[in-house]
């Protein structure tokens, strides 16, 4: 099948599949005329890194899980390990974002938001604010 129907069976961008094989976690074939040439086998491949992706996955951790997918032999353990290791990279992320969403919301509520210039916001992000 050619790129285009390939990207309709895997809901990935036709710029995205070629970006895949440009960093080989996919090799389609060549038909005789040069162009790509997708089995089933490589929409499964897209399908599948596209679930890892949307889990948090980098490009590096995808080719490592496919990797282990296509490997019958693996242990479950690699994989488990891979998986919790995401799941604490998540949390610190998270802990991130609410630490964000304090700050921001702690600014906004101590902004007048009225015609006057003078802005906690603006002097905190220009680190301008006095330390008490």
């Amino acid at each position: 099948m050619n790129i285009g129907i390939a990207s309709k069976k895997s809901g990935l961008p036709s710029k995205t599949i070629r970006y895949y094989e440009d960093i080989e976690l996919l090799k389609p074939a060549r038909a005789e005329n040069g162009y790509r040439d997708y089995s089933l086998e490589d929409v499964h491949s897209l399908t599948f890194l596209q679930r890892a992706r949307n889990l948090g996955f980098t490009v590096e951790e995808c080719r490592l899980l496919l990797s282990l997918y296509n490997d019958k032999n693996r242990s479950s353990s690699e994989v488990k390990s891979l998986a919790l290791h995401k799941v604490a990279t998540i949390e610190k992320k998270i802990a991130e974002l609410s630490a964000m969403k304090k700050m921001l919301t702690s600014l906004a509520k101590n902004c007048h938001g009225d015609n006057r210039p003078d802005c906690p916001i603006l002097d905190e992000i220009a680190g301008e604010t006095e330390k008490v």
